[in-house]
């Protein structure tokens, strides 16, 4: 128990271990040099120090006064501490004065023994001394309390001589130990050349995860500066069209605005003219001298206004304001069809920088489809074509494939459709089988593909499993995107917006072809699917 106090009282309370070089604050306090150092640190510039242990408080860094005496009790407290550590190990069982490190252990006495009590010991057969061991019941058979010194091949089991005669392992198939352990070593040499390998490949599986993992992130920081980069220059043109509409507006607004208040002014100067002459003719009129009346030469030219057609004042034509829009909206809204062209640009740029570059592989086409010159075209026709039937090309159905696969990247290219009827457009792997049933795209787990059949009905089908689509295509060109890390296969309908049909995702583990499906007319000649450039 005073063992334990003093250790509590050597006890730095930061690192809560034994002091090393311990110094003293003004305040009685003491701790390890490198620990109050650290503390002093962290409050320095604060203009205020204090001590982690009373909250004292100083007004420049205190000064730190070496403790010698607490540093020769730590000192002393700890090479005690491990010479009896070392002592504890395993003692002699005979020294109970004072502990002694054993030299040797006793199965048959169930005792170790310091180099004093081993020369002592007797030295007949049954006494088997082996290394210093705390566990020696272990070495004893639980039930007749004899050396274990067989093993068990049916039991798997380590037992002693009587355990083996009559015990419950009679006739027992009975090694020994040393012969059993040599067996056992060897199998586990065996499993450690195992795990070795499996150990390997986990390594590099791990190392292949954070390739991947460092390749995503850093995918993923290119996508997102790309993404702020767009968008900010989304902001900047939409701010720049929004100010220039404002402006014209305000500058339709003033224009007529003072077009306006000028025809205002003119109205209210003829306005106040009529109702001059509108109070003098009261005044004739009230007049009973007509003498007077007949001679006023302000009335001399005076006549009913519709007699003459018009106003004499403005010559028979009153300025009227304009009917219709004040503003020219047809201004307005063809600076806004600048905002279409600047969402289509960013559109058509959104997924990759331009179209794959995809050619048509002759030696994969079927012989009722003919690939035009450029290798862009495929072309359904009657007349069999007399190439090889060799086991690339497809025999059951009228596909063909690109020449180029992918295995990494996104990419993407667009399809022209000129078929009525029976069409398929997709991807596949180049293992794809060519002969049976499950040649047609989409029929096995290595394509995926959208079709159209019935005329107008959509589906998209992956290892022979079909997905309805619920809307038509009214446009004749399909787009067709692949992300092959994130294990993506998109397709879209190039209309006006642009909209998605469909999205597969798998773990792709093969290079990734373009493939085409024609299907079978009555007539031939103008139907085809065309690789867009």
């Amino acid at each position: 128990m005073a063992s334990a106090i003093l250790r509590d009282e050597l006890l730095c309370s930061i690192c809560l271990s034994t002091f090393k070089d311990p110094v003293m604050l003004r305040c009685g306090h003491n701790f390890c040099r490198v620990c109050i150092d650290r503390v002093l640190d962290t409050q320095d510039g604060s203009g205020v120090y204090s001590c982690p242990e009373c909250r004292e408080e100083f007004q420049v860094r205190p000064a730190l006064t070496r403790n010698i005496n607490l540093h020769n009790v730590a000192e002393r407290f700890l090479i005690t501490q491990q010479e009896q550590e070392e002592i504890t190990g395993i003692c002699c069982t005979y020294c109970v004065d004072f502990p002694v490190p054993a030299v040797r252990s006793c199965l048959h006495c169930e005792a170790s023994l310091c180099d004093k009590h081993l020369r002592v010991h007797s030295k007949s057969p049954e006494h088997v001394l082996s290394d210093p061991s705390t566990s020696l019941e272990k070495r004893k058979c639980s039930v007749h309390k004899e050396l274990l010194k067989y093993y068990c091949t049916q039991d798997a089991i380590c037992i002693c001589v009587s355990c083996s005669l009559a015990g419950e392992h009679r006739r027992h198939r009975v090694e020994m130990l040393d012969e059993a352990s040599k067996k056992k070593k060897k199998k586990l040499r065996n499993v450690h050349k195992k795990l070795i390998t499996k150990r390997k490949k986990t390594e590099e599986r791990v190392r292949s995860l954070e390739e991947r993992r460092r390749k995503a992130q850093a995918k993923a920081a290119g996508e997102s500066k790309r993404v702020t980069a767009l968008c900010t220059d989304i902001r900047r043109r939409v701010d720049d069209l929004e100010k220039k509409l404002l402006s014209e507006i305000s500058r339709q607004e003033k224009e007529e605005s003072l077009s306006l208040s000028a025809l205002i002014h003119q109205l209210e100067i003829k306005k106040d003219e009529l109702s001059r002459k509108m109070r003098h003719i009261e005044e004739l009129c009230n007049m009973t001298d007509p003498l007077t009346v007949l001679q006023d030469p302000d009335t001399g030219d005076l006549c009913d206004p519709e007699e003459k057609g018009g106003d004499e004042d403005t010559g028979g034509h009153d300025e009227q304001p304009h009917d219709g829009d004040d503003l020219d909206v047809a201004v307005i809204s063809h600076t806004l069809h600048t905002l279409c062209e600047v969402i289509s640009g960013i559109r058509s740029g959104i997924y990759v920088e331009g179209p794959a570059d995809i050619l048509l592989d002759v030696n994969t086409a079927s012989n009722n489809v003919l690939i035009s010159d450029d290798l862009k075209t495929a072309t359904e026709t009657e007349e069999k074509q007399k190439r090889p039937e060799t086991a690339e090309r497809f025999q059951k159905y009228n596909q063909v494939m690109s020449r180029r696969g992918f295995t990494s990247g996104r990419h993407y290219f667009d399809v022209e459709i000129r078929i009525s009827e029976w069409w398929g457009v997709g991807m596949c792997y180049p293992s794809i089988d060519r002969r049976d049933h499950q040649s047609m795209i989409g029929n096995d787990n290595k394509s995926w593909s959208l079709w159209r059949y019935n005329y107008n009905q959509y589906l998209v089908r992956h290892d022979s499993e079909e997905i309805q689509l619920p809307y038509k295509i009214s446009s004749d060109r399909v787009r067709i995107c692949l992300d092959y890390e994130a294990g993506q296969l998109s397709f879209y309908e190039l209309c006006d917006p642009i909209r998605h049909l469909h999205t597969f995702t798998a773990a792709f583990s093969e290079p990734l072809h373009a493939a085409l499906y024609l299907g079978h007319h009555s007539y031939f000649g103008d139907t085809w699917i065309r690789i867009c450039t």
